[in-house]
């Protein structure tokens, strides 16, 4: 199972209208073949900080997800909300 970890600091006038978008974009990730789990947390601290968990069976359901409509809109529409993006990818080696 491959695993991203992504984390986004959010300029602060658009954290609401980010958190929505990127809810959205959750809900239909969790729909995608070959998508496990979609989780969106946010720091306690810090409300402009968001991570998401991602597990994927393999990097084609990583690919088909980066090329679907859903996300490509939604990295389209909040890419000026985003201050620093971080993503991370890993290997699951204990499910």
């Amino acid at each position: 199972m491959q695993v991203l970890l992504v984390e986004f600091c959010i300029h602060a006038s658009f954290v609401p209208a980010f958190e929505a978008a990127i809810a959205e974009n959750a809900r239909a990730s969790r729909r995608e073949p070959g998508c496990r789990q979609f989780d969106v947390c946010r720091d306690a601290a810090d409300p402009s900080l968001f991570y998401l968990y991602e597990l994927y069976d393999d990097e084609a359901a990583i690919q088909a997800h980066l090329q679907s409509p859903h996300f490509l809109s939604m990295d389209s529409a909040t890419r000026d909300w985003v201050a620093t993006k971080t993503v991370r990818r890993l290997t699951r080696t204990n499910p």
